[in-house]
């Protein structure tokens, strides 16, 4: 007999008592095993049904626990999103498997606890436990989501060396990493890879969706249609993917053929598929069949009537969109941050009242909504209300590179081109990095006020940003550099652009005749023509301002003439304007008066105002003051007419009527703009108006204007006393010529801008005759490069010549 441990029982030789211990045992463990089953059973039936307290409950009583009860339970917890609880669970079991780690790294990842989700699957390789298709299934989702394809790369070689290359599973979710991470070749190869029928519709909706993502609508239409031709059935998920490609593409024929096919295969009634379709067929402007999708809707979808509001608004059809929106309000349905902007839109258009939409929006509680105030800012920028608009913008909680864009570009846009600078500049103070469309606006400011060297510096900071460079910022590059005088460099961005429009080209057409190189816009526009890019209505200002300031009458009849009867375009005003400047200019007044009579349009402002510069030139006292009653009726407060009209009085020495129009200026209380001229020497403005007193440096100033002078007389140089129009003896008239801003301003150009470099000075009104022929011989005697800028065009001073040809 063997003697054994006393926890050991020691049976009878006797065979029945043996037997009957035997079953006994049986008996108890099958008891307790039948317990264990029941207990987990119901555990994982509350737990499936939400009821996690409950199992919890359970779970502590069970006197007995296997893995499977431990993993119930962690489950259960991951699944309604109680992390806390399903951590502490997990840290004090001891057995833990790879569907213990599967289960809580998979909850991690769905409730956005990314980084935990990354940590325990790394400790879950080092403690050497295996990942299940449905671990990596979830951590290749987080990649996908978060853009991380070199961790999804790590993981790609994990599954290559662990054998889970063939993995159909896993391999979808390879494919749509890679396929929203921006690599589409890589998810194109490892589909190829698989065989036909390994491909399941998972996989073929990946690739579509990858396509379409990958802003590749058109080969996303083309693997549907091949993905159909394999027999492959779409769901509820492929289909809206195929229609957004068909959205972005604007295939409407296609569109209409999936519409089909979404009926036959029973999901024409699921809320995703009828939202999508929607989207579709309202953005290939195809507004009644989006209706029709619409109305055939069981239930009210929110993202749907957006979809249809939109496509009303962006198709012009705002009155409709209103009506659709008074449904929505009417149907008690909620409202949301999307529905807003687009209704804003429709205030633009001025069919419904700004103010009265701002109220419900604050009624609604979405004022403080980011993207329904920048809506707001937007919608009063584009109205001119910018003082609502800075108010909406002042009281938001959170600001974006829109919120931003859209005050900066509303002042731009509404000519406060110095308020959206200096918004601008709060901006990046604020530390928020501008992008293209900020940075096109803010260098249509710099072009507007012809600030050089800031538009320089928003230039080279936008390159060093490795922003890509989009059209409107090279368009705006164009503008801005032509328009500041640097056309070498408004050269430069222009060919260096692989894709030019019409605004690309009417930025050098017009910067080129500013600059006085009509001519060269000319063979601009020649070029534009034999491009297939097609002139648009300020196309034809530009060429048109062009002849008038190369005097280049008969290229200026024959534009003039093209528009209509080659374009269909319509003169405007504007057009009107320039013909009579370039008649007028030419001392072609008879035929300036002709075509003033055969105006189809009633004449503004621009017009009269170039047909009494134009008699201002030639000295038609009677057109021009016909010219002048005129104006004084449209722009009473202007001081113009008044001033050009005292100063044809003032040539012909009609000293009397000169003074009546002073006498009758005063009298209503119009003040004429001060002629102002300034330039920049080492970051600072310099200004300077007649006969300037208040410059630091005003002594050496003054000494180097009487320099200039004798200088310049002694090359040839008469002053004009036609541009002296105070009655006067002849010196006091020479001695005001001298002391005229801009004179003032090359002075001191002469003795503070390096000797090489250019002198670069802006004028607010016209630059004078007598000023305009001192400049030229001033940039000969001191040999300079001098580029006066004034109200209408660039004058480049070079060895004597002017870049007008004295046609200004």
């Amino acid at each position: 007999m063997h003697k054994l441990g006393s926890k050991v029982p020691v049976f009878s030789h006797n065979p029945f008592n043996l037997i009957s211990s035997l079953r006994c045992i049986h008996t108890a463990v099958a008891a307790s095993y039948q317990s264990i089953y029941h207990s987990n059973q119901l555990l994982n039936g509350l737990s499936k049904s939400g009821r996690v307290d409950d199992a919890r409950k359970l779970f502590d009583k069970m006197s007995q626990k296997d893995e499977y009860s431990w993993n119930t339970m962690i489950s259960g917890y991951v699944n309604v999103g109680r992390l806390v609880e399903a951590r502490e669970l997990f840290d004090g079991f001891s057995c833990r498997s790879s569907i213990t780690w599967s289960s809580l790294i998979s909850g991690y990842c769905k409730f956005g606890c990314k980084a935990e989700g990354f940590d325990l699957f790394r400790s879950m390789r080092l403690e050497g436990h295996k990942p299940t298709q449905f671990t990596l299934g979830s951590v290749l989702r987080v990649c996908s989501s978060l853009g991380l394809i070199q961790t999804g790369e790590m993981i790609h070689g994990y599954v290559v060396k662990n054998g889970f290359e063939s993995n159909v599973y896993v391999v979808t979710g390879l494919v749509d990493m890679y396929a929203k991470c921006k690599c589409i070749s890589e998810a194109e190869f490892l589909f190829k890879g698989l065989s036909f029928d390994r491909k399941n519709h998972v996989l073929w909706t990946a690739m579509v969706t990858g396509y379409a993502q990958n802003g590749d609508g058109r080969k996303a239409v083309d693997f549907f249609r091949y993905m159909r031709a394999q027999g492959v059935e779409s769901n509820q998920y492929t289909f809206p993917t195929i229609l957004t490609a068909c959205s972005s593409v604007l295939a409407h024929c296609f569109g209409e053929q999936v519409h089909g096919c979404i009926v036959r295969s029973g999901f024409g009634c699921n809320v995703y598929v009828q939202s999508a379709l929607i989207d579709m067929y309202a953005k290939c402007g195809d507004l009644n069949s989006a209706r029709t999708v619409l109305e055939t809707m069981e239930d009210d979808d929110i993202v749907s009537w957006n979809s249809l509001i939109v496509g009303f608004v962006r198709h012009g059809f705002e009155q409709e969109a209103l009506l659709l929106f008074k449904n929505m309000h009417g149907r008690n349905m909620k409202i949301d941050d999307y529905t807003f902007p687009s209704i804003l839109n429709c205030c633009v258009e001025g069919s419904i009242d700004p103010r009265s939409v701002h109220s419900l929006i604050i009624k609604t509680g979405f004022e403080n909504y980011k993207l329904v105030s920048n809506a707001l800012v937007d919608m009063y920028a584009k109205t001119r209300d910018m003082n609502c608009a800075y108010t909406v913008f002042k009281n938001m909680l959170e600001k974006d590179v829109i919120s931003w864009t859209s005050l900066v570009t509303g002042y731009a846009q509404n000519g406060s081109h110095e308020e959206s600078l200096k918004i601008f500049c709060d901006m990046r103070v604020a530390g928020v990095n501008p992008d293209q469309f900020i940075v096109a606006s803010i260098l249509s400011a710099c072009a507007e006020l012809t600030l050089l060297e800031f538009g320089k510096q928003v230039h080279s900071d936008f390159i060093k940003s490795g922003l890509w460079s989009s059209r409107s910022v090279n368009n705006s590059l164009v503008a801005m550099y032509a328009k500041c005088g640097c056309l070498d460099d408004a050269d430069t961005i222009f060919v260096s652009m692989e894709v030019k429009d019409v605004i690309t080209w009417t930025a050098l057409i017009v910067g080129y005749a500013q600059n006085g190189k009509g001519r060269d816009s000319l063979r601009f526009y020649d070029a534009m023509v034999s491009s297939d890019t097609k002139p648009d209505f300020i196309t034809f200002i530009g060429l048109l301002f062009a002849c008038s300031h190369a005097g280049l009458v008969d290229e200026g009849r024959r534009y003039f003439q093209q528009m209509n009867k080659v374009y269909g375009i319509k003169p405007g005003p504007e057009h009107y304007a320039c013909m009579i400047d370039l008649f007028g200019r030419s001392g072609k007044l008879d035929e300036a008066k002709e075509l003033l009579a055969q105006m189809d349009v009633k004449p503004d402002a621009t017009v009269w105002k170039s047909l009494l510069a134009a008699c201002r030139v030639h000295g038609n006292l009677e057109l021009g003051e016909r010219a002048a009653t005129n104006l004084f009726e449209l722009e009473p407060n202007n001081a113009m007419p008044y001033v050009l009209l005292s100063n044809m009085y003032s040539a012909a020495h009609k000293w009397d009527d000169a003074a009546k129009i002073r006498k009758l200026m005063k009298s209503k209380g119009i003040v004429k703009e001060p002629g102002c001229s300034w330039l920049e020497i080492n970051s600072r403005v310099h200004n300077f108006i007649s006969d300037d007193r208040g410059h630091p440096r005003e002594a050496e100033i003054y000494s180097k204007i009487e320099e200039i002078i004798v200088r310049i007389k002694e090359a040839g140089y008469v002053p004009d006393m036609n541009f002296s129009l105070h009655d006067m003896d002849k010196e006091g008239k020479e001695v005001g010529l001298a002391y005229h801003s801009e004179k003032l301003a090359v002075a001191f150009g002469l003795l503070a801008a390096p000797p090489s470099a250019p002198i670069r000075i802006f004028k607010n009104l016209r630059v004078c005759g007598d000023c305009h022929s001192a400049m030229k011989y001033i940039s000969r005697v001191f040999t300079r490069h001098i580029i006066l800028r004034d109200s209408n065009c660039f004058h480049h001073f070079r060895e004597g010549e002017c870049s007008c040809g004295d046609y200004w």
